[in-house]
């Protein structure tokens, strides 16, 4: 038996009907405010990065110093100038200078949808900022693409350039701020090694006027090479009275008694440079040469590194000097903030798909939901 013709149903109206009530009504609203009220905004396109400037002095090569003198890494200062854009601070300071709230506020009675209300506090037009200027930030390159809308085109590119030059001014704080804290660490540690140094020299003094020795290791070589040159005479002296005695069998004889009495001379001298070896442990606190000595090297060494520690700082403060007097981070402007000869903005066919999008699924969604639970009762 062939099937009877399809008719419509309460149900099928029902679908109808709210088709047209959830998606058709809502999308022609849409359509309507988008095409005949929403007010055409331009776009202005620039993009900066911060770069560090790479030619650098003679002095740089001195120990890799310039390290420590040139402050962060340009990243770092492209994260800083991306957070500045997006601050609050610097929309007052735009505010200020090309009042913001007037000009995106002038067009609320037609536009209130991508307009600014008039009667916003700094944080409404914090919040309106993030709307009509668009970042796109690169970390692994530094560059920053700014898209600037306003209702005119000559608004658009004044606030592009206005966010060049507060960008510009604040690079140039960061590099005021940098030149004057390593100025003032060079300084301060110039100051520091400069007092070691003192101390050290101070400490060294002290111990050769306690000893009375000026470096006790030279001081014992020079004892211990005399006490070496008269043994030697010695040992040749008893020899050649060995010879005459052999040689001369006269006890009386004037040259064996010469021989004698150059031997008792040159022991007689021994034994007063023992003696006075001794004497001389005995000035210095009853001290022995291994501990002076020790206690010499370690005041020595202090003086050497306190001297190491104060040219490093002389180069360092010589360095920071000369990276004062150049500009070490600067602002690289690629694209210049662009004049807008069409208004791009708002994106009416992308809002206008989008809510075709969203509407029919959110109708579909509910009408399954709806006849998943009537079919259930």
């Amino acid at each position: 038996m062939p099937a009877g013709r399809a008719r419509m149903r309460r149900r099928h109206w029902g679908l109808v009907l709210s088709f047209a009530l959830l998606v058709l009504a809502p999308l022609g609203a849409v359509g309507f405010y988008l095409y005949r009220v929403a007010v055409d905004q331009y776009a202005s396109t620039t993009g900066f990065t911060v770069r560090q400037n790479e030619s650098g002095a003679a002095t740089d090569m001195l120990g890799g110093l310039a390290a420590f003198t040139t402050g962060g890494g340009g990243q770092a200062d492209a994260d800083i100038l991306y957070e500045y854009i997006v601050s609050q601070e610097l929309v007052q300071r735009l505010d200020e200078r090309l009042d913001l709230v007037r000009h995106y506020g002038a067009r609320y009675r037609d536009d209130p949808v991508f307009s600014l209300d008039p009667r916003a506090t700094i944080e409404g037009l914090l919040d309106y900022w993030q709307q009509v200027v668009r970042i796109s930030y690169s970390q692994s390159s530094g560059l920053l693409e700014l898209r600037v809308l306003a209702f005119d085109p000559e608004m658009s590119q004044a606030i592009g350039r206005a966010i060049i030059e507060e960008s510009q001014n604040l690079v140039n704080a960061l590099n005021s701020t940098a030149r004057e804290d390593a100025m003032r660490f060079a300084e301060q540690d110039l100051q520091d090694a400069l007092t070691r140094l003192r101390t050290a020299r101070e400490a060294l003094t002290r111990f050769r006027t306690r000893t009375q020795i000026v470096d006790p290791e030279s001081d014992l070589q020079g004892r211990m090479g005399v006490l070496n040159t008269l043994q030697q005479q010695l040992a040749e002296a008893l020899v050649e009275n060995d010879l005459l005695s052999e040689n001369t069998g006269n006890p009386n004889d004037p040259r064996l008694r010469q021989s004698t009495q150059r031997i008792d001379v040159i022991r007689a001298r021994i034994a007063t440079e023992r003696q006075n070896f001794t004497e001389a442990d005995a000035q210095v606190g009853g001290e022995d040469y291994p501990t002076l000595i020790a206690e010499y090297e370690g005041l020595v060494v202090d003086r050497e590194f306190a001297e190491e520690s104060y040219r490093a700082a002389l180069t360092a403060l010589d360095l920071a000097r000369v990276n004062a007097t150049r500009q070490s981070r600067y602002l690289a402007v690629f694209i210049q903030p662009t004049y807008p000869e069409m208004a791009e903005f708002p994106r009416r066919e992308v809002i206008l798909s989008l809510a075709t999008l969203f509407l029919l699924l959110g109708w579909a969604i509910l009408a399954l939901i709806y006849y998943s639970i009537r079919d259930r009762q």
